[in-house]
């Protein structure tokens, strides 16, 4: 009877486990390595107990974030990720709402645990979030880029805090932030490229929908203009210069030239590679790493 409970108990433990990866699956490369990457190099990472504190934190809040987003875009998953947690049949849309508000509830708790700083950094996020799914930011062009420029700040600020020296952020930590929150509100629409379908499908409002000629040149050009102003702005070195603009305008013709679904989802991975070499550069200004 016992060894029976267990059996259960530990099949039901990696039951929930398994929907919650994938609940936040596709954002691995879009949140969690993106901020932890810029985390460590902003603050920078002194130990290793700091970066799995930085990890958790990051990590529950990018499901308070997806769990929020999936609990009501059942259709658009349908077309788009037919594999996740709702439109598979994993979890009901009510047993998400749930899952959304007691995870919001959690990630408090785990902010509160550091100081009442990182716990308005939290309901920064979740602000976000709300007016992002509930109050129809998802649906319009300029509002679906401001709220997730909020909310990457709201990641970056809390994954820097918790790894910075007494878990604060200096100049060189708010001067990256500010930096990157233009940076995401200006490029973010090269996530939605891939899923234009599944966003017509619901009636969503994306960049590339409303001007799809345009949202890709401006793409191309502002990644290009980025990799410069950022080289140019943590003054790495020669090499490195080129090597970072170089990738850019990969990343960026990529985006205008190749126009495929297939070929959309490489440069959408393409460009989170490069999202993540942007967020090293800080470091050059701790360390002088990149001087070559």
């Amino acid at each position: 009877m016992v060894v029976h409970f267990i059996l259960r108990l530990l099949s039901a433990v990696r039951y929930h486990l398994h929907t919650a990866v994938l609940f936040t699956w596709t954002d691995y490369k879009t949140i969690f390595f993106p901020i932890t990457v810029f985390a460590c190099a902003t603050a920078p990472v002194r130990s290793f107990s700091d970066l799995l504190q930085c990890s958790v934190w990051v990590w529950f809040h990018q499901l308070l974030c997806n769990v929020s987003n999936q609990a009501r875009s059942c259709e658009e998953d349908k077309a788009n990720h037919p594999w996740r947690p709702l439109p598979s049949g994993r979890i009901s849309e009510s047993q998400a709402v749930v899952l959304r508000w007691a995870t919001v509830v959690f990630c408090l708790f785990l902010s509160s645990i550091y100081d009442q700083d990182l716990v308005l950094t939290t309901l920064g996020l979740v602000a976000a979030t709300i007016t992002y799914d509930e109050l129809g930011a998802a649906s319009n062009v300029v509002g679906k880029a401001l709220c997730t420029a909020v909310g990457y700040a709201a990641f970056e600020v809390g994954a820097t805090t918790i790894i910075g020296i007494n878990h604060a952020m200096d100049f060189v930590s708010v001067t990256a932030v500010s930096i990157s929150v233009i940076l995401i509100f200006t490029v973010i629409q090269a996530q939605d490229f891939p899923d234009v379908e599944g966003d017509k499908a619901v009636g969503r409002m994306t960049f590339p929908i409303y001007a799809p000629e345009l949202s890709r040149l401006l793409t191309f050009l502002a990644i290009a203009a980025w990799s410069v102003f950022l080289s140019w702005f943590w003054d790495v070195g020669p090499i490195s210069t080129g090597v970072f603009i170089g990738f850019g305008l990969h990343v960026g013709l990529r985006y205008y030239c190749l126009r495929t679904l297939g070929a959309d989802k490489t440069s959408y991975l393409i460009f989170n590679v490069w999202l993540m070499t942007a967020h090293v550069l800080p470091l050059h200004a701790r360390m002088s790493v990149l001087a070559l």
